[in-house]
């Protein structure tokens, strides 16, 4: 029988004397941790180097700096209204930061915040590279004391719900049991803005040993905001989109390039005919790809798709939406096996329509939109939606692999990449410094997957160059110093120029096939080390329609179906107001146009000799409209270059 509680304070008088001075704690990734219970928890043990703690967990959302100068003025209102004002920062969080975590305090993560603690040493020298799979095995080397977890309750009920976690928990206390070891002490934090999802993911019976019910106010859910998508993220979510099997399996990451995926998919479905013009836009030979026509066709979804992804996101909302995922399936081998040999009767049929579920994920991480969505499904599709362990989701084996293979069929896994090299690795969550951006997380999981289930495909996709220090890069490389994917796993790449096939090839067709989709201005250079290396013909010429892979002529080929709403900026929706959609994009006009010190003086000066236009209600949500002091009236004067620009192109 659990002990409730009802202030946090209170439970951790309760906790503190029963568990052991050197205390090991795991919080799950992302959402599910209870933030105002680790808060206090750290600020108890902070102070006190007699009470070591050691924190193991993944994916701590921290929201972002406001910044300074046109970033603070657009960003201070924007957060405090997306987040609220009370939102509890994780206090271990902010420390890592500044690397200002006590002696005695540590704080292991698998995976990080994007990009968020590149500058952390703290953060940095305790990270642990695992499989998301291996997690459980590595909590229970580390012999855990306390496992803390945000849960949901069930409206008008007393029953308990991991909801938005089901990743990781129980595996971890089935490793601890199976090693013989003590099963840690759990403790629930009920939070009442959690959705409730029922099936799998209710807790068992006295699972938890002490639940606390904490009075509002209550803060609300981390929401990641939505991002807007460029033409080379749409470019890669179309050119993705057509290497989709009907009937198949979708796994989808997160970030505007699975926006821009889930898009594509959505346009396919709902409007092929509009669907096949962009595509023909783009690359009017498209269709004839192997790697396309291998995947069937490109029309509208009549069988509908499973989805079964670590994560559900936003875009697996739309798809549910729109009639894209809509294939049941049910934890029954026998009746899948007849599913798929097609001896399935009336029984079969409607037991699957009744029990089946054509969503499956570890765990959900969204917006505010996203989450208002799963507490209001109606109940038949709440039904549908399965929250499972990661070990059941993200691999083959440790399970019922017979019934996996039947429900998986003609997987496709999408995943992002940073980088990839024309031998076909892929760098995905760290630099060649060793410095980790992110983390390995499921990447590997599913491209292993992909070459063990029959007619899947691992897809990875990237951009095919970044900004950096003022000036452009190629992410296709000749080679670098970190691979995450090695090149023996290379399957499907897609950029914003095409899809590269390297599934069994030779290193000089992979050479040719990742040149084939580089950026034109870095592909002489590719091609040349290829030379050097061995690698490639001495006297390979590249095609001419190489040199068609140019932002320039990519913008042009998208430029009415931006235009048209066909490719909205915002496809998933915005968490920005229609004056703070202009913003972003001039502020990021603006960022880029002076990202180098010739840059700055040349928007400098175009500001300066512009005739000021007046775009009077993005100036009032920026407090400039008034043009107090000189800065504000230079900042002003920058604002309205970028909003005069930016408003030009679309």
């Amino acid at each position: 029988m659990a002990l409730h509680f009802t202030d946090i304070e209170a439970a951790l008088d309760h906790l503190l004397p029963r568990l052991p001075a050197g205390l090991r704690v795991a919080a799950p990734l992302g959402l599910g941790k209870p933030h105002r219970l680790l808060n206090a928890l750290y600020a108890r043990v902070e102070a006190d180097p007699s009470r070591p703690l050691h924190l193991y967990t993944a994916l701590s959302l921290d929201p972002p700096s406001p910044g300074k100068g046109l970033q603070a003025r657009f960003l201070s209102p924007f957060l405090a209204r997306h987040f609220g004002e009370d939102f509890p920062r994780l206090a271990y969080v902010q420390a890592m930061k500044r690397d200002a975590l006590p002696a005695h305090i540590e704080v292991e993560e698998f995976y990080l915040q994007s990009g968020a603690l590149l500058d952390s040493a703290q953060t940095q020298r305790r990270y642990a590279s695992l499989n998301y799979t291996h997690v459980a095995a590595a909590l229970a080397d580390r012999q855990l004391h306390l496992i803390v977890q945000k849960v949901a309750r069930e409206p008008g009920g007393d029953r308990l719900s991991f909801s938005c976690n089901t990743d990781l928990t129980a595996d971890t206390v089935d490793a601890h049991l199976a090693r013989g070891l003590p099963r840690p002490l759990l403790v629930a934090e009920i939070d009442p803005q959690l959705p409730w999802l029922g099936g799998s993911a209710v807790a068992p019976d006295g699972f938890f040993d002490v639940v606390i019910d904490p009075p509002g106010p209550h803060p609300p859910l981390f929401g990641l905001p939505r991002q807007p998508v460029a033409d080379a993220d749409y470019a890669i979510g179309l050119y993705a989109s057509t290497l989709v099997r009907d009937g198949g399996t979708l796994q989808i990451g997160i970030g505007a390039l699975a926006d821009a995926l889930c898009h594509a998919l959505v346009l396919r479905h709902t409007d092929n005919a509009r669907y096949r013009q962009v595509l023909a836009a783009l690359d009017p030979e498209l269709e004839s790809h192997p790697a396309v026509r291998d995947s069937g066709g490109l029309g509208p979804f009549e069988v509908g798709l499973y989805g079964c992804s670590e994560m559900i996101n936003e875009g697996f909302k739309r798809l549910v939406e729109t009639g894209v995922i809509r294939r049941k399936v049910v934890d029954d081998a026998a009746l899948m096996r007849r599913l798929a040999d097609g001896t399935a009767n009336l029984g079969d049929h409607a037991r699957l329509e009744r029990d089946g579920e054509y969503l499956h994920g570890a765990f959900y991480l969204g917006s505010p939109d996203f989450y208002a969505w799963l507490r209001d499904l109606p109940e038949a599709q709440c039904r549908a939606i399965g929250m499972r362990r990661i070990g059941e989701v993200n691999q083959l084996y440790g399970g019922d692999e017979g019934l996996e293979r039947l429900q998986r069929r003609d997987a496709r896994f999408f995943n992002s990449c940073m980088m990839a090299t024309a031998l076909g690795a892929a760098v995905s969550d760290a630099l060649e410094d060793g410095r980790v951006v992110s983390g390995v997380g499921g990447q590997y999981n599913f491209v292993a997957m992909a070459h063990a289930l029959p007619d899947a495909r691992s897809v990875l996709m990237l951009r095919s160059t970044r900004e950096a220090h003022g000036r452009s890069e190629s992410n296709v490389r000749w080679n670098y110093g970190h691979a995450t994917i090695p090149r023996h796993l290379r399957d499907l790449y897609v950029d914003e120029y095409g899809i590269a096939d390297l599934r069994h090839a030779s290193d000089e067709d992979c050479v040719v096939a990742m040149a084939g989709i580089a950026d034109a201005r870095w592909q002489a250079g590719l091609l040349d080390a290829a030379k050097a290396a061995r690698k490639l013909r001495g006297d390979f010429a590249a095609p001419p329609r190489w040199q068609h892979n140019t932002p320039q002529r990519l913008g042009q080929s998208l430029a009415p179906f931006r235009r048209d709403g066909t490719l909205p900026d915002y496809p998933l929706g915005s968490d920005f107001t229609a004056v703070e959609q202009r913003l972003v994009r001039a502020l990021a006009w603006l960022q880029a146009s002076t990202a180098t010190t010739s840059g700055k003086l040349r928007i400098a000066w175009q500001a300066l000799a512009a005739t000021p236009g007046r775009d009077d209600e993005a100036l009032r949500r920026m407090d400039l409209h008034a043009g107090t002091g000189a800065g504000a009236w230079f900042q002003a004067r920058l604002l309205g270059l970028a909003l005069a620009r930016t408003a030009r192109d679309h």
